[in-house]
């Protein structure tokens, strides 16, 4: 059974109330964490593309990633959990694991499925939280992995917009 229901969680995607890119993020993390979603990444498949600036490297390690020096090329890792769902990893942060994703590309039931099947995969493995906040509106979460309830929930009645 699906976490969320494309019908009850639409408005959350809609891109005029809610923005094209809102920000997911996993909150009160470390390195640790960051090098689970590494080793999780790797893990299932997932086709991924780390890079500094223009140059596409091998994925180093989460330590590695975060301890680069200040004005060096920012870093990203994508990864298409499918063909057609795009999350794009920044390193900006130890403690906050945070990744985008294009609601343009999270359009209907099969691609919320996807969708809360990523979240769900990195919720659990790190246990912890995975939330999603509007296109600026941080800290606002619409919806997320409820680490208790063992799913996707929805956290918002409605778009503050």
């Amino acid at each position: 059974m699906a976490d969320l229901l494309w019908d009850d969680v639409k408005r959350f995607f809609d891109l005029e109330l809610v923005g094209s890119l809102p920000d997911v993020r996993v909150p009160n993390a470390s390195v640790e964490d960051w090098q689970e979603v590494l080793d999780l990444v790797a893990e299932q498949g997932w086709t991924c593309q780390y890079a500094e600036g223009q140059t596409v490297l091998a994925v180093p390690r989460a330590e590695t990633v975060l301890s680069r020096p200040a004005g060096t090329e920012f870093p990203e890792l994508r990864v298409w959990p499918t063909a057609d769902v795009l999350a794009i990893f920044r390193f900006q942060a130890d403690d906050e694991v945070d990744f985008d994703v294009d609601l343009r590309e999270l359009q209907g039931q099969d691609r919320l499925d996807v969708f809360c099947d990523f979240l769900r995969e990195i919720g659990r493995r790190l246990g912890k939280p995975v939330l999603m906040d509007p296109e600026g509106d941080y800290g606002h979460p619409v919806l997320g992995f409820d680490v208790q309830a063992d799913r996707v929930v929805l956290l918002a009645n409605s778009p503050d917009r």
